[in-house]
Parts: structure tokens; C-alpha cells; sequence
């Protein structure tokens, strides 16, 4: 059987950068082994697949090892995809994640994607050594959501300089781990380590800041925000803080179009 697939580079403008998805839109769900297999063979961050159904499509995503349970660079790609290649004509596309509930995307007239989030369950806790120790500095506060931690440190200057020990953050007991600041021209920045995901570090995490809206915005007293990821790639994201809700925009540019036989 023969498989469209594309490839989108999600959070950003131009080629090469951003955080690089797979997407394939199916007819009918395929095993889950399967659609694992596949995400192992793209070795990307994350595979989407997705599934009409009457008045929204069904999303799951796949890293390389594991299926999980939201995926932001992923969710954007995959309605890059539908909205710029499966005639999609209305402005809001819906999306229904087993794992995650509703998400809605909307499309701008500039072709910026939006995306509404559930905000992420953030409480403070005591400094976790064996984190500090693994991500190789001690933080300011430390702050553990659902799935994730969140380190904040002080400058920009740190999160750019920081090396993790990665053989040690495979051994926590976390989806992954997320370090942040205030931005130099941005209002925040942040990395995203998940090698537990088969991820060291992932270039753009939209659902990382699903976490890190609701602090930054708090802290600056501001319900819109800009961020930076920086990582490698880079990636650029624009934050709005609803309460119960966040909303996550970006761009995306295609990479790649092609077919895959499974």
C-alpha cells in the first residue's frame, strides 16, 4: 500500500528551520505497531497521523520510540498540511486527540497558524538534584507539570551555554525536561530535552510552552508573549495566556512530499 507523506518544517519561516514533522493523513487507522514503526523509520521528533472523521480529524503523533500524549510542532505541520493540500476552506480546523481532547488550529490571512491549547497543571517544587545534576547547573525554582520539569535560570546567557549530561536525564522518571529565562529580545527562551522520547534535544517543543506561557506570564505580567527555542534549528513561537487555555502560534514550510510503502 502506498502512503502519502509530508515533511514541515513547523515554527518557522524559512527552510531548515524549526522543528522538522512527518505527517501522514490516512483513510483508516493503522495498527499502532505499525504507525510506530514508521515513526522510527522517519526518525524525526515526531510523527503525526491523522483521520477524517464527520466535522474534525482524529491526531495521534509518535516519536521515534513511543506514542505520546501531545505534540505541538507536530499538530501545527499537520494543519499546514490540510489546510495547503487537502482543500480545507474554513479558517478553523479541529483536531480530537485520544489522549489530549479537543485542539483547534486557526488559519490568519498571512497564513500564521494558531493554536488552543489546554494549559499545562504547574506546581513549584523543592530543587530535584538528580535534575540539576543532569542538566549540569542548579536553578532559580524548579516547577514539575504534568508529563514535565521546568527549570528557570536567570539569563539567556545560561540556557545558551548549558551541555547536559544526556545519560543522566535518561534515567528521570519525566517526559523530559524543560530550562528557561528571560529572552534578551524576546520575552522568554527556553531548550527542551526529552532523550527519554529518543529526543536529546528537540529543535521547537509547542507543547512546552503550554508550561511555559502560564509562568512567563505571571512573572512579566503580560498575557501576550514572544519566545525563542534555542536550539540548533531554532525556532520562533508567539504565546498568548487564556487561563485554561493557551494559544501557540507559528509558521511552517514544506520540505518534503512523498509516498512510502507499507
Amino acid at each position: 500500500m502506498k502512503q502519502k507523506i509530508y515533511q514541515i518544517d513547523a515554527f518557522t519561516s524559512k527552510l531548515f528551520g524549526g522543528n522538522p514533522a512527518a505527517v501522514c493523513i490516512l483513510e483508516s487507522w493503522l495498527e499502532t505497531d505499525l504507525m510506530q514503526q514508521i515513526a522510527a523509520e522517519n526518525n524525526l521528533a515526531e510523527t503525526a497521523f491523522a483521520v477524517k472523521n464527520t466535522n474534525h480529524y482524529e491526531l495521534r503523533w509518535f516519536t521515534p520510540e513511543i506514542e505520546v500524549d501531545l505534540c505541538g510542532h507536530a499538530t501545527l505541520a499537520t494543519a499546514f498540511v490540510i489546510f495547503n493540500y487537502y482543500g480545507y476552506k474554513e479558517n478553523t480546523l479541529r483536531f480530537i486527540s485520544p489522549r489530549s481532547g479537543e485542539l483547534l488550529v486557526q488559519k490568519s490571512e498571512s497564513g500564521l497558524l494558531t493554536m488552543n491549547f489546554p494549559t499545562d497543571d504547574l506546581t513549584a517544587v523543592s530543587e530535584q538534584t538528580n535534575i540539576s545534576k543532569a542538566i549540569g547547573k542548579q536553578p532559580v525554582e524548579t516547577f514539575k507539570g504534568k508529563t514535565d520539569y521546568m527549570l528557570i535560570y536567570e539569563s539567556q546567557a545560561e540556557i545558551e551555554a548549558i551541555v547536559p549530561n544526556f545519560h543522566l536525564l535518561n534515567e528521570l522518571d519525566c517526559r523530559g525536561v524543560i530550562i528557561t529565562a528571560k529572552g534578551n529580545e524576546v520575552d522568554f527562551v527556553s531548550r527542551f530535552f526529552a532523550p527519554q522520547c529518543g529526543i536529546p534535544e528537540d529543535p521547537v517543543t509547542g507543547s512546552a510552552h503550554t508550561t511555559l506561557t502560564p509562568y512567563w506570564s505571571e512573572k512579566l505580567n503580560k498575557k501576550t508573549l514572544s519566545a525563542k527555542q534555542l536550539s540548533e534549528r531554532g525556532g520562533d513561537i508567539q504565546c498568548e495566556y487564556l487561563g485554561d487555555r493557551v494559544k501557540i502560534s507559528g509558521n511552517g514550510v514544506c520540505y518534503l512530499i512523498g509516498e512510502i510503502e507499507i
